[in-house]
């Protein structure tokens, strides 16, 4: 569920007309790469001679970060921020900026300069030029320790067996999207690592990769630890159920538990008709364990059907049931 608490603080923003490129950069305790971050990408966009503006999402810093962004913003009319109350996650802190960006482009980066800006005009030709509707970014040579690279493959093959997205790095934090995209899909928990299924199942199949610069990292240390591999897992499960069975759960839960509970009632059905005239002087239907197998299928066949009718009474009440994203009209 999306905390809906407003941030505590906001730089600067303000209703503008469009730009070339949005610059998302979601961060926690990043004092020391801000600065050049910022005139990173500044450098980059004035040499591409781009209309941009950079927003610095703040996720809940304990350090000097927010300070480091109002200096930043006072140089620059084209940097804004956003300061969280605390600590609420990546995926929060991408959701907020998304919903502030006016750049026909959104290009999302990490603060720690391990995503090169450099990398940011054939991002922006790929979806401007070429017609995707994102691009992500592939690490193909990191700068990571083993502990940390073995559990991104595993992760990566499951994601890409799961979702049909071939993609070799869905974790790159540097990703480029049409606008149109990031206003369509809702990221929220740790779905940040699934926005590329999330805008799948929204009806963005146009797809890209790019091999990008991954850079060591040049100050602090890493705010992630080994618990993301398993809880990204769990969230692979849930985007994936939640795209394909999200609006007719009734379509898995039923025909999962009408399966199930046909299957116990042939196995009961065979018993029954092997105790009545093949194996008259046998054991009794009670004493086998094939009964209560059959018993145990039919049970929570019953279950299941249930649970999808329950959660299709759920659906046809919610507020969102018939949100459906519209291309074009006439």
């Amino acid at each position: 569920m999306i905390n809906r608490e407003k941030p505590k603080k906001e730089i600067n923003y303000r209703v503008s007309i469009s730009k070339n490129i949005s610059v998302v950069v979601p961060l926690l305790n990043e004092e020391e790469s801000l600065p050049e971050l910022h005139a990173w990408i500044q450098k980059v966009m004035q040499e591409n001679q781009f209309s941009y503006e950079v927003v610095f999402i703040d996720d809940g810093s304990t350090d000097k970060s927010w300070e480091i962004i109002e200096e930043l913003q006072a140089k620059d009319e084209n940097v804004h921020g956003i300061k969280f109350q605390r600590n609420y996650g990546k995926s929060a802190a991408l959701y907020m900026g998304f919903q502030k960006v006016v750049g026909d482009v959104v290009i999302t980066m990490d603060a720690d300069l391990q995503d090169s800006p450099d990398e940011i005009p054939d991002l922006y030709k790929m979806i401007t030029v070429d017609g995707f509707d994102l691009v992500s970014g592939w690490k193909k040579k990191r700068y990571d320790p083993l502990m940390k690279t073995i559990p991104t493959k595993l992760f990566n093959w499951a994601t890409r067996k799961l979702s049909g997205i071939y993609l070799n790095d869905f974790n790159c934090g540097l990703k480029a999207y049409k606008k149109s995209v990031v206003k369509s899909v809702e990221v929220y928990g740790e779905m940040h690592r699934y926005i590329p299924v999330l805008a799948k199942f929204a009806g963005f199949k146009n797809i890209g990769e790019k091999v990008v610069q991954h850079q060591a990292r040049k100050y602090g240390k890493t705010k992630f630890g080994m618990n993301r591999f398993m809880n990204g897992f769990l969230d692979l499960i849930t985007v994936t159920f939640m795209g394909r069975f999200g609006k007719k759960p009734m379509h898995f839960f039923g025909a999962m538990g009408t399966l199930m509970f046909i299957l116990g009632f042939i196995l009961a059905i065979y018993l029954g008709v092997m105790k009545l005239f093949i194996d008259t002087d046998g054991k009794l239907i009670a004493q086998r364990t094939e009964f209560y197998i059959a018993l145990s299928f039919m049970i929570i066949g019953s279950q299941m059907f249930l649970t999808g009718f329950i959660a299709e009474l759920v659906n046809r009440n919610s507020s969102t049931r018939n949100n459906y994203l519209v291309e074009k009209e006439m």
